[in-house]
């Protein structure tokens, strides 16, 4: 996550950056009127153009991610129920033994008073 903070701090300062670029360009510009116009659409375009290009790189880059740490998310959580379960039968299967040995007390101990 915190890569993708600063890349699109990145990409911000970028794009302010070449704005910032074509306003100081109009302000020097030694040409006038519709080609200092043109010139300024144009390089709005191409900013907007390269912004759209970073932003649905890193779009898909996070999807990628977290694509990724889902599978692993879903790979342990998978592990987990299978360890529980496990642990749940064996701890049903000592259960069961402890029971029947109590019973087995109990018979025997009736047994021998009778």
């Amino acid at each position: 996550m915190d890569n993708s903070k600063n890349t699109t701090k990145i990409v911000g300062s970028i794009a302010v950056a070449a704005l910032a670029g074509a306003v100081l360009g109009v302000l020097f510009a030694p040409n006038k009127g519709k080609k200092t116009r043109k010139k300024i659409v144009g390089k709005t375009k191409a900013v907007a153009k390269d912004f759209r290009k970073r932003i649905n790189k890193e779009a898909k880059d996070f999807k990628k991610n977290a694509t990724k740490e889902s599978k692993m998310l879903k790979k342990e959580v998978e592990k987990i129920e299978d360890k529980s379960e496990s642990t749940i039968k064996n701890v049903s299967a000592s259960l069961k033994e402890k029971a029947n040995a109590l019973l087995q007390m109990n018979t025997d101990h009736e047994v021998s008073h009778k």
